[in-house]
């Protein structure tokens, strides 16, 4: 069988393990997306490259641990801003939610704890867990920072896994003070529905025989895999659970393939293995700010966030050839423009290919912006083309500084070196 390990409420169970007084009250983390990023002062960051997941940022700050942050989500005009990324099983009592906003989220709980987050404790703490499951389970996969998948066949018998996932779950919180739900099945999306029944702090195994009444009146929106978009495709035909997905299966089948490969998920007929290390397919970076109009500043910004990817490119050593810039309007519009190069990547070389992507994607002037994202796909190592030979000599060189200029932003933090055109 597959297990799925999830902690709960992840990032507040790491705060209460050095809190204590946060047990038993309602607490949320908070995110700011970062509104230091774009300060014309430098700041010292940190960057992390190896767990993903929600709301889990390459860059983040220095973190000091003061009992309530909610100052540290007031801007300079005295507004709450922000987001919540996390909320304790004691605030959803109250109505509060994922991505709700902070400033809501308080005047539903006027006593509602906010910390800011720690992604330096909670990545120190993912890789504990990591190193704990895998001393027991073999084949393990870690789906996110807080998420992972092990593989129990030829290890475990299957009358045996209700009481090894119910054992492994005292463990966890016994040696590592983190609660988690764990779910078992045949099938790895199984699994992970099974630990969404199971939460919080329990376990639930679903047995082959048992998989379609499991799914019977679970809404669609809950399997993993099923977007908005499908949602509402299937909406339309009045398909609104699992159960209903399945007896339309000739329907679901003839929509596209990938909703034929869904539906053998659905129905727990996916042997899919687990992946216990998953290459990086693409990295990005956005940032959400207050609307700005000066498109000068926008310029500025654009290349303040091609800076910090392009260090994360260089850090993780790998050769995109794919390119993407995003900009949201404050009208609910929104523009991208893409591009795709077969350079020898330099951080020069990336900056003039973003603000020349950023100009093809800015189509509405008039309006103010509130986001602005760049991400790069598509590595060479995934592919059988070759990088351009015509500017390879130019390149190497112009690499062989931005290196250099790498190793400095390492040691003294990101900001020691910066373009001209970000101090303007």
């Amino acid at each position: 069988m597959k297990i799925h390990v999830d902690i709960d409420c992840f990032f507040v169970s790491a705060e209460r393990i050095y809190d204590a007084s946060l047990v038993g009250v309602p607490v949320a983390i908070g995110g700011r997306g970062d509104p230091y990023i774009f300060s014309h002062t430098p700041i010292e960051q940190h960057y992390n490259l190896d767990n993903r997941g929600a709301f889990l940022g390459a860059f983040f700050q220095n973190y000091d641990d003061s009992v309530d942050d909610r100052t540290k989500f007031i801007d300079r005009n005295g507004r709450i801003r922000g987001i919540v990324t996390t909320a304790s099983y004691e605030a959803r009592a109250y109505g509060i939610h994922t991505t709700m906003s902070i400033r809501e989220a308080l005047q539903r709980c006027q006593s509602l704890i906010v910390k800011a987050p720690n992604m330096k404790r909670y990545k120190q703490l993912s890789h504990a867990l990591h190193d704990f499951l895998h001393e027991r389970i073999p084949l393990l996969e870690q789906a996110s920072i807080d998420e992972f998948y092990g593989d129990l066949d030829g290890w475990i018998a299957d009358e045996d896994v209700e009481a090894f996932i119910h054992a492994l779950r005292h463990d966890i919180i016994n040696m590592l003070h983190l609660p988690v739900s764990i779910g078992a099945s045949p099938t790895k999306s199984i699994a992970k529905l099974a630990t969404s029944v199971a939460k919080p702090f329990g376990c639930h195994v679903v047995k082959e025989r048992d998989v379609l009444r499991f799914i019977e009146p679970i809404a669609v929106a809950k399997f993993p895999g099923i977007g908005r978009s499908m949602q509402h495709r299937l909406s339309r035909y009045h398909i609104h659970t699992l159960g209903e997905l399945v007896r339309a299966k000739k329907l679901v089948r003839t929509m596209n393939p990938y909703a034929a490969t869904l539906y053998k998920k659905v129905c727990g007929h996916d042997r899919e293995p687990l992946k216990p290390y998953r290459p990086r397919q693409s990295i990005g970076i956005s940032r959400t700010f207050d609307p700005v109009m000066d498109r000068r500043e926008l310029r500025r910004r654009i290349i303040i966030l091609s800076r910090h990817l392009a260090f994360a490119v260089m850090r993780l050593d790998v050769f995109p050839t794919t390119f993407r810039v995003g900009i949201r309007y404050e009208m609910s519009q929104h523009t991208h423009a893409t591009a795709t190069q077969y350079r020898l990547f330099h951080e020069l070389w990336f900056k003039t290919l973003i603000l020349k992507l950023f100009d093809e994607a800015e189509q509405h002037r008039r309006l103010r912006v509130i986001r602005l994202s760049i991400s790069c796909s598509q590595f060479t190592c995934h592919s059988k083309r070759t990088l351009s030979l015509l500017d390879f000599k130019h390149d190497s060189n112009i690499r062989k500084l931005s290196k250099s200029t790498q190793k400095m932003q390492q040691k003294y933090g990101l900001d020691i070196l910066r373009w001209g055109s970000e101090l303007s």
